[in-house]
């Protein structure tokens, strides 16, 4: 016998040798453990573009700009108001 069939024949006895009050918690985690493989086995599809697609790294249209994270803040930044919109801003 493989060693799956030999896993399978070990679960089907355990499971034979639980109370019955535990069954209900069992077929519960089950059908966790089939969802679970079912959105892995979907998800493994799109997984290598997934973060890239939603984060648009590389679509920026921009060079590196890592190097002037400070010199964007402070463009970016009014020193009095903050975030919030410059008293010349149209509200």
């Amino acid at each position: 016998m493989d060693r799956a069939t030999v896993e399978r024949q070990k679960l089907i006895e355990a499971v034979g040798n639980l109370p019955d009050e535990v069954l209900f918690e069992l077929a519960s985690f089950l059908d966790y453990l089939r969802y679970k493989s079912i959105l892995r086995r979907d998800s493994s599809h799109n997984a290598p573009n997934f973060l890239i697609t939603v984060a648009g790294l590389g679509n920026s249209g921009q060079p590196d700009i890592s190097e002037r994270d400070e010199e964007i803040l402070r463009n970016e930044i009014d020193p009095v108001y903050g975030w919030n919109l410059k008293p010349s801003d149209p509200a």
